[in-house]
């Protein structure tokens, strides 16, 4: 193979982001081929904009039995994203999978079996992956620079969405339409930097999320949530659709220093002795250990949706390594779900998650949606 036939699986907002650069040829060795959707007016659309030679499809197998695809980009409903991927994998099809992975993690377990027993190459779009600052805030904590995590805190509220938005959908912001609301839709970037970045998932969650607070949607539009993790530290995640101006900043401190990312920049306090041990040397009560301010020097690189899509058709063609790997997006996933559940028990919800009685939870608020899929 020399160039890989892509289709795109939902011709919406996204699908519509990734068939243009792709058609525009801003990805080496791969080929917009054919689209797939639901409605016959965007495929008319697509047929315009890309050119008569597209093909275009109403269903996901006539797609994948076309043999005019040799990968696909799932852009469709979250609730779709496990069974279109399976889909492929059966066929030997290559899936890069828009987030978040699923819904529910019990459905995304049995995706990423299915992907384990076929031969393809399964990535998640997880463009931040690809965020120079990120990256660098990776390396850090894994080489130990910043010595043991001791708190993790993200403040993600720059999500400011209008009742208009929510009302161009009746799908939108409903447990039987899109399956949660701020954190399914719009954390899930976040939720998967804040465990990759840190290495490690909580081992257990205590979350209070506010169904419909500042918008009249079932779903929560409002988040704070404290976790605790296996060595001890502890960590916040705080996020919104209901204020402007809104706030991104992400802040880890370990015993070595502190690094926060914030206004694209990363800033590292580093201590010239590790805290545990200033302290056991320390006769003064009010003593500091010296620290430095440091702007961390961050190399621009090739980042966002197109580095992620020339990411995977390079493991396709040339066997690079994901930057995503499909079966990771149940790790940022486990982390919503687990929010989920301790807001609806009003308790602690422990990790590995109980995904039997999540998905009973979450059966009950779909049985009582405003929207029926």
């Amino acid at each position: 193979m020399s160039v890989v036939r892509i289709g795109i699986v939902g011709i919406g907002n996204m699908g519509t982001s990734h068939a243009k650069y792709i058609a525009a040829g801003e990805v080496a060795g791969a080929k917009l081929a054919a689209v797939c959707d639901i409605s016959a007016d965007r495929l008319r659309w697509a047929k315009e904009q890309f050119g008569e030679q597209l093909h275009t499809f109403e269903t996901v197998d006539a797609m994948l039995d076309s043999g005019e695809v040799d990968a696909i980009m799932i852009c469709n409903l979250h609730f779709d994203h496990p069974g279109t991927s399976m889909k492929a994998f059966a066929r030997g099809i290559h899936v890069l999978c828009e987030k978040p992975a699923g819904v529910y993690t019990k459905q995304v377990r049995e995706m990423n079996k299915a992907a384990e027993k076929s031969d393809v190459k399964f990535a998640m779009m997880f463009n931040q992956r690809t965020n120079p600052l990120y990256i660098k805030l990776k390396d850090l904590i894994a080489s130990g620079e910043l010595g043991e995590i001791r708190r993790t805190n993200w403040i993600i509220t720059t999500w400011y969405r209008t009742q208009s938005y929510y009302d161009s959908g009746n799908w939108r912001a409903t447990w039987a339409g899109e399956g949660g609301g701020v954190l399914l839709n719009q954390c899930p970037h976040q939720l998967d930097l804040w465990q990759w970045t840190v290495g490690m998932l909580p081992t257990r969650v205590r979350a209070f999320c506010s169904f419909g607070k500042y918008r009249d949607i079932e779903v929560e539009d409002e988040v704070t949530a404290y976790v605790e993790y296996p060595n001890g530290a502890t960590g916040v995640f705080i996020t919104t659709v209901g204020e402007t101006p809104g706030t991104n900043r992400y802040e880890i401190t370990g015993d070595r220093g502190k690094v926060v990312i914030e206004d694209n920049k990363l800033t590292f306090w580093r201590l010239r002795v590790p805290e545990p041990e200033f302290n056991r040397n320390a006769k003064a009560g009010f003593a500091q250990p010296e620290c430095w301010k440091i702007d961390v020097p961050v190399a621009a690189s090739p980042n966002g949706h197109k580095a992620v899509t020339q990411n995977w058709v390079d493991a396709i063609l040339k066997g690079t390594p994901l930057v995503a790997p499909g079966q990771e997006g149940i790790r940022g996933l486990s982390l919503s779900n687990a929010m989920y559940m301790s807001a609806w028990t009003d308790g602690w919800a422990d990790l590995p998650l109980d995904e039997d009685r999540f998905h009973a939870l979450l059966q009950e608020r779909i049985a009582t949606s405003r929207y029926k899929k």
